[in-house]
């Protein structure tokens, strides 16, 4: 594939800052670029997301969608010819794996003891 037909493309984070830019096909889907930002999730911040469900990739004021293509998801009024796009990289643990780890860790607290008998 040309060089000039992939796309550059990086994530801002919830502090500023940025990772990339990235290389992309307009081929690959979202949830591709979600598994990039887990593996290269910057260590030495806190909060980073657990797998890419955690991760909401929102490009022009819409949260993006896993199945789509990034060919898909550019804007026409805000390409430019060899230009970077942004996109925010929200992570956002789902409701459903907060509720059950809450219940997990409330548990031991609500009986007082925690002893087992065997």
């Amino acid at each position: 594939m040309p060089e000039e037909d992939l796309l550059e493309l990086k994530f801002r984070l919830f502090d500023g800052s940025d990772m990339g830019p990235f290389q992309y096909s307009p081929a690959s889907t979202v949830a591709m670029l979600k598994e990039r930002i887990v593996t290269e999730w910057p260590k030495d911040k806190k909060g980073g997301p657990k797998s890419a469900n955690d991760i909401k990739l929102i490009n022009a004021g819409k949260i993006l969608e896993n199945n789509k293509t990034v060919g898909q998801c550019r804007t026409p009024f805000g390409e430019l010819p060899k230009g970077v796009i942004t996109m925010h990289a929200v992570v956002q643990v789902s409701l459903n794996k907060a509720k059950t780890e809450k219940k997990i860790d409330d548990a031991p607290k609500k009986n007082g003891c925690a002893c087992t008998i065997l």
